[in-house]
Formats: C-alpha cells, sequence, structure tokens
C-alpha cells in the first residue's frame, strides 16, 4: 500500500475518534456545569476541558471570557481550532475523499453523510446535547460501516491502529486532568455526593459508567475508576484494550525499519498488562500517565515515520 494512502486511512480514523471524544467530554462538562457551584469551580471545570486538549493558549488567544459560551463555540464549531469537532470531522471526510477507491461506497457515503448534514446542524444551532449524541452516533455509525464492509487487508490496519492510538491518547488525558483536579478537591476518604457525581461523570465521558457498575458492583472510588480504564482489557476504551490493538495491527504490517516502533508498543503493553494499580498509585498515577502520554507521541511519530507521510513531510 501507498504511504500516502495510509496516511489518509489513518488520519481519517483519528479525526473521527478525536471528534466522538470531543463530543463525549464536552458533553458530560456540559451536564456537570448545570450543578450548583460557584463561578470559580465552574470556570475551573471549564479550563479543566481545554487543558485535556492542551488548547488553553489558543482559546486565549482568541477569547477574552472563559464561559461555557465561548469554550462550546471554540471546541464545537471554531474553524480556526484544528481539534474542535466541526474541523475534526471535515477532516476526516476529506481524507476519506483523497481515498475513495480503497473505501466502500457505503464507508464514503457515511463520511459525507456526516460532513454534509454537520454543516447543516451548526448552521440551525441545535442543542448542545443533541449534537453530542448526533455526533457520537454518527462516529458509531462509521466504525460500524467500516467493520461490517471493508476487507480485512492493509487498509483495515491503519484505519484501526489511527483508531485506538487516539483513543489510548484521549483516555490517558482524560485520566490525568480528571484525576489531578479531584485530588485538589478532597481526599479518598471523604466521598461526598458532589464527589461521587464527578467520578461518575469522568466514566460517562469514556462511556464507562454501566461498566465500572458490572464490574464492580459498588460505590465508585478513584483507585478503581484508574485501574478500570487503565488496566482492564475487556474495558474497550481503557489503556491497555487500546494497546492490545495498536500491537495486534503493527504485527500485520511490519517491514524492514518497524522494530523500534513495535518494541515501544510492545513495552507500553507490557507496562499495562504486569502492573497494579496499587504500584501505580503508590508511584504517582500523574507521572504513569504523563510517561504513557510521551510515548503515545513518540509511537504515533514512529509510525508516521516507518509506515506513512512523516509528520511535518
Amino acid at each position: 500500500m501507498l504511504s500516502r494512502t495510509a496516511d489518509h486511512l489513518y488520519w481519517m480514523a483519528r479525526y473521527t475518534e478525536r471528534a466522538e471524544n470531543t463530543a463525549r467530554m464536552l458533553d458530560v462538562a456540559l451536564q456537570t456545569s448545570m450543578l450548583p457551584q460557584s463561578q470559580v469551580d465552574a470556570e475551573r471545570a471549564w479550563r479543566a476541558m481545554l487543558g485535556i486538549s492542551e488548547l488553553q493558549a489558543a482559546f486565549d488567544a482568541r477569547y477574552d471570557t472563559l464561559d461555557a459560551k465561548n469554550v462550546l463555540a471554540f471546541m464545537v464549531s471554531d474553524p480556526a481550532n484544528p481539534s474542535s469537532i466541526v474541523s475534526c470531522l471535515t477532516a476526516a471526510r476529506e481524507n476519506a475523499r483523497a481515498v475513495r477507491g480503497v473505501l466502500t461506497t457505503e464507508v464514503w457515503e457515511t463520511q459525507n453523510a456526516t460532513w454534509i448534514e454537520l454543516r447543516e446542524r451548526v448552521a440551525r444551532d441545535c442543542d448542545p446535547g443533541e449534537f453530542f449524541e448526533w455526533v457520537k452516533h454518527r462516529c458509531h455509525l462509521s466504525r460500524g460501516v467500516t467493520l461490517g464492509t471493508m476487507l480485512t487487508d492493509e487498509a483495515m490496519v491503519f484505519i484501526r491502529l489511527g483508531t485506538f492510538l487516539e483513543r489510548a491518547d484521549s483516555t490517558a488525558r482524560i485520566l490525568d486532568v480528571k484525576y489531578h483536579d479531584a485530588q485538589d478537591k478532597v481526599p479518598h476518604e471523604m466521598m461526598t455526593q458532589r464527589e461521587f457525581y464527578y467520578w461518575a461523570a469522568l466514566l460517562r465521558s469514556v462511556a464507562g459508567f454501566e461498566i465500572y457498575r458490572k464490574v464492580y458492583r459498588d460505590s465508585i472510588t478513584p483507585a478503581r475508576v484508574a485501574e478500570l480504564l487503565m488496566l482492564r482489557a475487556d474495558m474497550p476504551r481503557s489503556l491497555l484494550a487500546c494497546m492490545e490493538q495498536v500491537v495486534t495491527n503493527l504485527k500485520m504490517v511490519r517491514n524492514d525499519v518497524s522494530m523500534e516502533t513495535e518494541r515501544l508498543a510492545g513495552k507500553m503493553h507490557a507496562e499495562l498488562q504486569f502492573a497494579r494499580i496499587e504500584d501505580i498509585l503508590d508511584a504517582g498515577l500523574d507521572r504513569t500517565l504523563g510517561k504513557f502520554m510521551e510515548n503515545i507521541y513518540k509511537l504515533g511519530n514512529g509510525i508516521s515515520r516507518d509506515f506513512l507521510v512523516p509528520l511535518g513531510g
């Protein structure tokens, strides 16, 4: 497969996944903002939302006030923000258009229809909650159509690589920012109704609330949330589950120069597979997640270097 074709497929998947993750985070942030809280806490929550995507500086350069209205505008439809939902779904569609001959008709039509309806929904300024549900539905549909209609060949491998690398990065960022923010607010032993809602909201942002209830059947604790989102192979958005998929798919397209990239992916996977949450918390969750996010960045660069169009190239 040509590296440029693989590049388009990889980034089509990454942008689709990023759009869904952004919609999930914004939906939860919007619901949480409706709780009784001080203006300082409200601003802090929206600042954390920007921090997850490392967009605080870009936001400050364009908006004078940090509030729900401006953050939603910036993260949903601002064309100057390459990580806004509109920018991501547009980029996904453009990457799909570039490789229409590789995709099935159903996959292309799904991407194109999402882009067309996206413009209509943004133009009529629909309810934010309804919009976020629509984004999640369209991203689910895109993945489902891809899995259900495309051949399991190299094209599918690069789509899967993009999906799971982006998902791992997003889960790590959400857990890092939210866990650190919660630690500043309340000790573990002082879990109140408000903190329970906080952790439940975090789980919902990664589609993990119902899964948590099935796995632990008990009250929500920060340690168990971290364990679920990092070390459970049966949790679809956990770091371990994502890295298992990355390792598996890298093996299917290995080439003469990809050994170091495979080695890094395998090391990241093994560290998660054999870790215990108690040891991670003792060593410092922020340190573990920081190292993981640094390695995800290196892994993305390695994949681009070994298989795709190098970043900046």
